[in-house]
């Protein structure tokens, strides 16, 4: 459900080109026009967009395919206009992984319903009809930063893991050594400097 007909250039080169592999997005919503319209708008942005018209196939996909972002309607029955559907999904993928940014949208939006999902992890709220530029521009920024905390989460394990390598194992078994192995276990939590002398 567009707004405007043709969105400028977004920079989706410049993310492909970080990543090696173009943005893959997942959009749920009950209404076939309204995936139609999404693919239409990020296809030729240079997203990859896979679509879900029910929550079982939305929670299938998130545990079988890796996602860039998610963009969830909050409603699926035809009769309710709670938001209550696309909350609870909305929690679910949270709790699985709490860095995936999930978009959540709308025909039926308010304040306390925005909040509520803000509250619940949501890291925007589009109502619809949305504007295609203020979309693009959400999901840019999005995709930016999730790879760009994935990016920091791999290296800080292949810091830790070239950290350890080489180094002697520590053996401590000796009962003498019992406070010492407890006094660092006490510090080494903080950034504290020791000096431990014996």
């Amino acid at each position: 459900m567009p707004t405007s007909a043709k969105p400028r250039e977004t920079g989706i080169p410049a993310i492909l080109t970080r990543s090696g592999h173009p943005p893959r997005i997942l959009a749920a919503d009950d209404q076939q026009h309204i995936l139609e319209a999404i693919e239409l708008l990020l296809k030729p942005q240079g997203y990859k967009v896979d679509v879900a018209r029910s929550l079982e196939v939305a929670r299938d996909s998130l545990t079988s395919v890796f996602y860039d972002a998610v963009l969830i309607d909050l409603n699926y029955t035809r009769d309710t206009t709670s938001g209550r559907e696309g909350l609870d999904l909305l929690s679910e993928i949270v709790a699985f992984d709490s860095t995936l940014p999930v978009i959540v949208m709308t025909a039926w939006g308010n304040v306390e319903l925005a909040v509520e999902a803000m509250r619940r992890g949501a890291r925007d709220f589009i109502q619809k009809p949305w504007e295609n530029e203020r979309l693009l521009s959400i999901l840019r920024t999005q995709v930016e930063l999730h790879r760009a905390l994935q990016q920091a989460e791999r290296l800080a394990a292949e810091n830790l893991l070239l950290s350890v390598q080489g180094r002697p194992e520590f053996i401590a078994t000796a009962t003498a050594m019992a406070p010492v192995l407890e006094a660092i276990t006490r510090i080494a939590p903080s950034d504290a400097n020791i000096l431990i002398t014996g």
